[in-house]
């Protein structure tokens, strides 16, 4: 039976050896990824990636390099995240953030080094050429400007005004939701199953913004004085309220198991893993 303590443990043992060693002269920037590559949190991402290429039979080794590349690309935000220039959080998962640790033009070094070898990691997949460049496509589209990137120039933006509940949806589509959407589809594309993208697409837009929509609520009932919290960010909870946003997360994630109806094969992980993310604690 597959649990995500599993494939977290998988993906934990395996994602570091795909860090380049650095020479000897400028190692400490093969330090700085490795310090915050190794602490990942839930692995959400490369077990979404593993289990919608399991779901096409596509063996956990071959789709593994897109289920790194994509860990790859959510940990530099991360790191630039963190950054004074951003949010200023000195602390990521109870440890000092890398610019704490490292300094920030290292950090922001390593966060611009996990970014550009997350492409060598799809290249370097021992899969067809279209599927890789199929997943080079997929990734830098939900990693760029009309992706990630743009969700966090909103989350700039939302520092000096508050957001409409649908520029809110924007954000969070872009800054949550985009990468979990390219871990979904990059699972289909190292499977080459091409039919299955659509459903995965609109799970992980609807899986993803359940996410966010949770981390506000968390937020809200711990009374954290997060950096969002001290820059007055808009959020579900305080545009909604408590029960308006619960309800909100409770919306998405229905709409997230309707559409794995449409995905053939066992999809029972994934109904089980897309309701835990909804009742989570942390």
């Amino acid at each position: 039976m597959k649990t995500l303590a599993a494939y977290a443990k998988y993906i934990d043992e395996n994602i570091l050896a795909f860090v380049p060693q650095a020479e000897p002269l400028y190692s400490v920037m093969s330090e700085a990824m490795r310090y915050s590559l190794a602490d990942g949190g839930k692995r959400i991402r490369p077990v979404l990636c593993l289990e919608f290429a399991a779901l096409s039979g596509c063996p956990a080794e071959k789709a593994l390099p897109f289920a790194c590349a994509v860990e790859f690309i959510h940990t530099y935000s991360l790191i630039h995240d963190d950054l004074p220039c951003m949010d200023n959080d000195p602390v990521r998962r109870g440890k000092p953030s890398s610019h704490i640790k490292f300094g920030e033009a290292t950090a922001l070094l390593a966060g611009d080094a996990l970014l550009t070898h997350a492409f060598t990691c799809l290249a370097a997949a021992d899969l067809p050429a279209d599927r890789i460049a199929g997943a080079v496509r997929c990734l830098s589209e939900y990693a760029g400007v009309n992706g990630m990137i743009g969700g966090q120039a909103i989350d700039m933006y939302g520092e000096t005004v508050s957001l409409t509940s649908d520029e809110l949806f924007q954000q969070d589509k872009l800054k949550c939701a985009a990468l979990i959407t390219a871990a979904c589809e990059l699972g289909c594309l190292a499977a080459g199953n091409d039919d299955m993208i659509p459903a995965a697409r609109e799970y992980g837009l609807n899986v993803g913004t359940a996410f966010q929509v949770v981390d506000d609520i968390l937020d809200a009932k711990e009374g954290e004085m997060n950096s969002d919290a001290i820059a007055g960010k808009s959020t579900y909870v305080s545009l909604l309220g408590a029960d308006g946003a619960e309800k909100a997360a409770r919306g998405y994630t229905d709409r997230a198991l309707a559409a794995l109806d449409g995905i053939g094969g066992d999809t029972s992980f994934l109904r089980g893993l897309t309701s835990l993310l909804l009742k989570r604690s942390s």
